[in-house]
């Protein structure tokens, strides 16, 4: 479970790392829009429903609002915030949305239509572009659509909700120019389900590579998950003092440090008094990230390395202000002369940390710094230029000569930043999701948990919680449609424990237990060497099945086979699934595999040979019945699952409880 947690791979999508949010603004000025960012040409609003719009003018004023014949009137509060609800209106459009204030103001935008909107969030499979999907050319090329819109959300990280989208987040129609970078699992979904449901379709995406569900959803639904409550404590003193909290942060990270098996007493890298060559080598840091090194123990290494310099100053040289700059990806605790300076997240990224006064001294100074990579290249890395200490009278001082020392897999994973952008605490959610305010939406996509596999046993009760929270500031009743976790990874040779089948079963969980909510199972369209499978057009195809069922209400399973029970007689178990259509098969053979049997333990089980009948697949225990106690399907990072019903649609991955017949 430990070493799972450092084998966590996710993909660095952006650098920007936002360590202060930015304060809202409450009261416009002459020349800033009436309408929130959200209201622009081009825009989607929902049909059939009163739709909340905001904006801001001068504290007190009247504000007129017409859309398509209809008056609505606000006044500004004495904040200069204003909000009214557009009337229910059936799809159509364009219309024309004119908001006028009795200052004279006047601001309107054109070309709005009214459908359904959508909200996709998630990391970087929800990220990945159409120009990365299967046949991305012809994809990007015959993409020209006036009636779907799309929007992307800015990645912005902040520690408190922000008030707006960035005004440069632009609504855009679909064409070969706009949809190249746009998410593929979002329009692929939006493109599919208009062949059945023929309405204009909006498309809002804020989502973030490498990110962990904790950043997304908000500090008031984290308290109330349980266990956070120190770490927001300390999100809330960084919000007022940012570098005592770092202080604060810097023994946190310590401590874990000092509480891993094995660590000597006076092993502490940071420390200029515990400066010993034990363990250290130097570091080739200009042939890149340490994959590459041609060191055949870091060839395929995803884990912690620390790299230490030294950096000699003169006393006027140590006086003078100095920000700390390299390159690094991916995650980074840095140190000047045992004094934390900062911690950075992304993907060959320029850090600039500024060293407070007094930390630098005449003569040797001592830089040290953890990385923690979890996909592929990782270090530090980058043209040598970026390797310096910039002091104040303009002249850089070069960071050339590095050691390095690997930090073992059995040390596990380091806590996480609270405010670091993707694995923090509630940072997404400020910066991506509160600014969205009330808009109304149809639904909302999900595709996450590729960050959170290495601690999967709490992901059910954080994927509750993100649902509660998403409803309640878009709707009680919102719909979720949840892309599952898809196959990545060696497949297995034989049973296992899965991070990634634990998700995989919270998702499951949590999509079964809702009248509003729906699984898209893609495990079968996966890429075991690839954390991003292209094909996103399936995955669209079947997210918009589920909306079908789920949402608009037709008669047709949300997405393939389900397990409803699992019965035991003698040395057999009775598998009985729902949804089928047709009859269950098996792909490329008589019978499916991927079966476990198990007991109550971990390490308990073993595969078990199925036979199909009907809606119903028979296990046949291969030692004996009398402690098998549950049964596992396709259960592993990259399972191999070949059960599937006749329209085409998998079985996906689960586990149930065995119950016995007598």
């Amino acid at each position: 479970m430990v070493s799972k947690l450092l084998q966590i791979k996710r993909r660095s999508m952006m650098a920007a790392l936002l360590l202060l949010s930015l304060p809202a603004v409450h009261a416009a000025d002459e020349h800033a829009p009436l309408l929130n960012p959200l209201f622009q040409d081009h825009a989607v609003v929902q049909r059939d429903q009163a739709d909340p719009v905001w904006g801001h003018a001068k504290p007190g004023e009247a504000v007129d609002i017409s859309f398509d014949g209809h008056d609505i009137h606000a006044q500004a509060d004495a904040n200069g915030h204003w909000q009214a609800s557009l009337p229910a209106h059936a799809a159509g459009g364009p219309y024309t949305l004119t908001v006028t204030t009795t200052g004279g103001d006047t601001q309107t935008v054109h070309d709005v239509l009214v459908g359904d909107v959508w909200l996709c969030s998630g990391q970087s499979n929800m990220q990945l572009p159409v120009k990365r999907a299967l046949d991305a050319r012809a994809e990007v090329q015959d993409a020209s659509n006036d009636r779907i819109r799309v929007l992307t959300v800015d990645d912005i990280s902040a520690v408190k909700p922000l008030d707006s989208i960035p005004g440069s987040d632009h609504w855009l129609k679909t064409t070969p120019n706009t949809i190249a970078e746009f998410s593929a699992t979002c329009y692929f979904y939006a493109r599919e389900l208009q062949k059945n449901v023929p309405v204009p379709m909006g498309l809002i995406v804020a989502a973030w590579g490498g990110s962990r569900i904790e950043a997304w959803i908000s500090e008031a639904a984290l308290r109330k998950v349980g266990g956070y409550d120190t770490s927001l404590d300390l999100l809330a003193e960084y919000r007022k003092d940012p570098t005592r909290a770092g202080q604060a942060w810097s023994r946190v990270w310590q401590a874990w440090w000092r509480s891993r098996p094995g660590i000597a007493k006076n092993d502490e890298p940071w420390n200029p008094a515990d400066v010993t060559d034990n363990g250290w080598l130097t570091a080739p840091i200009d042939k890149g990230a340490w994959q590459h090194w041609g060191i055949s123990e870091l060839a395929n290494f995803t884990g912690m390395l620390w790299y230490r310099t030294t950096v000699t100053l003169t006393k006027s040289q140590a006086a003078q202000h100095a920000v700390l700059n390299f390159t690094a990806n991916e995650i980074d605790q840095t140190w000047v002369n045992g004094h934390w300076v900062g911690s950075g997240y992304g993907n060959g990224n320029v850090r600039g940390y500024a060293i407070p006064p007094g930390v630098l001294h005449e003569g040797k100074n001592l830089i040290a710094v953890n990385v923690l990579n979890t996909y592929r290249d990782g270090g530090i890395y980058g043209p040598a230029s970026q390797r310096a200490l910039h002091l104040d009278d303009g002249s850089n001082v070069p960071l050339d000569t590095w050691q390095y020392k690997v930090v073992p897999l059995a040390y596990g994973a380091p806590p996480n930043v609270p405010w670091q952008s993707t694995s923090g605490l509630t940072t997404l959610y400020n910066g991506m999701i509160a600014p969205l305010g009330r808009y109304a939406f149809r639904g909302e996509l999900w595709y996450q948990g590729e960050s959170n596999t290495g601690d999967a046993a709490s992901y059910r009760k954080l994927l509750e919680a993100w649902r509660v929270d998403e409803r309640a500031r878009f709707g009680t009743d919102l719909p979720i449609l949840i892309a599952q976790l898809s196959s990545y990874g060696p497949s297995p040779t034989h049973p296992g424990e899965s991070g990634w089948a634990d998700v995989r079963e919270a998702q499951r969980l949590v999509a079964a237990e809702d009248p509003h909510s729906a699984l898209a199972v893609s495990v079968d369209i996966g890429e075991r060497y690839d954390i991003h499978p292209a094909n996103k057009q399936e995955l669209g195809r079947r997210l918009a099945r589920a909306a079908r069922h789920v949402i608009y209400g037709e008669a047709l399973p949300p997405s393939g086979p389900t397990p409803a029970s699992a019965q035991s007689n003698g040395d057999t178990v009775t598998l009985t699934f729902n949804d089928v259509t047709g009859q269950l098969v098996a792909y490329s053979a008589d019978n499916p595999i991927g079966f476990e049997l198990c007991g109550d333990q971990a390490g308990s089980c073993h595969y078990a040979l199925a036979d199909i009948h009907g809606n119903q697949v028979v296990l046949h225990a291969k030692t004996s019945a009398d402690n098998i106690t549950r049964v596992r399907y396709c259960w592993a990072d990259s399972p191999i699952c070949t059960l599937f019903d006749q329209a085409g649609m998998p079985a996906g991955p689960f586990q149930l409880t065995i119950t016995s017949t007598h």
